[in-house]
């Protein structure tokens, strides 16, 4: 029997996941306290609801499911690789949170304000900082077509980054209406607006020598991939003279309304950019895109956008929706190296008891300690000195005894 859990997922020590308790905890505070209303959906979604996702190029990173019993011998016996598989575990929160809302919108208000935190699955190549089971913290809005819609989220969203000591961070804010109308006016086909986009995504990773060879390799445009590589690499990529290049400037509107209205929220704790370049993975995304950056950070640890056209493909019928979600993984992993400390924490302290010692009397004497502290009863060991050290290596402020009413403080010296 193997000891090590699966390449691309990890077991938690307590510390971290205390931490983890703590940061979910603060997030979801503040999402509540905000209107938000928290649901849950299952890790197993129909695969064909993920394969027609548009998910980008997390379709290729889908944990498939295969069918079981004598479905499973007749696929096998056709020979076809594609009929094999007929679950999968779900790559993100939005598809199963489009399926849900299809099936119980007459049963949810309008807006539908919701908070989805859980565990999500791709077959990632494993390296540091990517799992392949990962928790996302996400905050929806379905029913609400206006860009007030994204003001919330980016005012939620920013209120649990400051809440858990985040500054200095900067909202990123572009809309893939602006960018699939430029990148038509240089020359792509429409239907290669999407394909286009996915590669432009990229462009912080790769930079513009990468999404250029990309875009060569899918076999686009010559001249239209030269009029995307000389955008990238000069002039102005301000919102306003970019909206002077579109067929229509009332394109940019919604970003105008969203960065001057987040802005005046925000109050100058978190800043707001216009960013042309910004264009999420997902394929799903119809309208405005979000992340937030730090400059002491690598990569984004917040991001969203609006998909309308996801729960439409459930029902037939285009319903509005917007989603931002915090990257909950990044998040932990910043506060771990950062040496963060849990505000406000319980100070814990180990009851000692001896063999003798009536246990029922000490399980009552720990209730009334919980008063004041976390009480965990463990029995007295005969070299207290040992046994204090590793209570205190494991975090424990305070020792008590179960036969008397001293309470000693740990990281004193004890010669015992």
């Amino acid at each position: 029997m193997k000891t090590q859990p699966l390449k691309g997922m990890r077991d938690l020590l307590p510390a971290e996941q205390a931490l983890r308790d703590h940061v979910q905890g603060v997030i979801l505070n503040t999402y509540r306290a905000a209107g938000f209303r928290r649901i849950g959906t299952p890790i197993l979604e129909d695969i064909e609801n993920l394969d027609k996702s548009d998910g980008g190029d997390n379709l290729n990173l889908i944990f498939k499911v295969l069918k079981r019993g004598d479905k499973l011998t007749a696929a096998l016996g056709a020979g076809d690789a594609a009929a094999l598989a007929d679950m999968g575990l779900r790559y993100d929160l939005t598809v199963p949170l489009s399926r849900y809302y299809a099936a119980n919108r007459d049963r949810l208000p309008t807006p539908f304000k919701v908070i989805q935190t859980d565990r999500v699955y791709r077959a990632e190549r494993p390296q540091k900082g990517r799992w392949r089971e990962f928790v996302q913290c996400d905050i929806d809005i379905l029913g609400d077509a206006s860009p007030n819609a994204e003001v919330e989220l980016i005012d939620v969203t920013a209120r649990a980054l400051l809440a858990l000591g985040f500054e200095d961070f900067t909202v990123n804010v572009n809309d893939r209406r602006i960018l699939r109308a430029m990148l038509a006016g240089m020359g792509f086909a429409e239907d290669a607006l999407d394909s286009v986009c996915i590669s432009f995504d990229k462009l912080n990773k790769i930079g513009p020598d990468g999404v250029r060879d990309e875009l060569a390799a899918k076999g686009m445009p010559p001249a239209a991939v030269a009029a995307l590589d000389a955008f990238l690499r000069g002039g102005d990529l301000g919102l306003e003279p970019l909206a002077a290049r579109l067929p229509d400037p009332a394109l940019a509107d919604d970003v105008r309304t969203v960065l001057a209205t987040a802005e005046r929220a925000a109050g100058g704790r978190y800043r707001l950019a216009f960013a042309p370049s910004l264009v999420r993975g997902q394929g799903y995304y119809t309208g405005m895109v979000f992340e937030v950056t730090c400059p002491q950070f690598a990569d984004a640890i917040a991001g969203g956008g609006r998909y309308d056209n996801m729960v439409g493909r459930f029902l037939g019928q285009s319903v509005p929706a917007v989603g931002f979600s915090i990257g909950f993984e990044r998040v932990c992993a910043i506060l771990l190296e950062r040496g963060y400390a849990i505000p406000d924490a319980r100070p814990r302290l180990a009851l000692l008891y001896r063999p003798e010692a009536d246990f029922a009397a000490v399980l009552q004497k720990a209730a009334a300690l919980r008063a004041r502290c976390d009480v965990t009863v463990l029995p007295q060991q005969k070299k207290l000195g040992r046994q204090f050290g590793a209570l205190e290596a494991d975090g424990y402020a305070e020792v008590a005894f179960a036969d008397n009413d001293e309470i000693r403080i740990l990281g004193q010296k004890d010669k015992n």
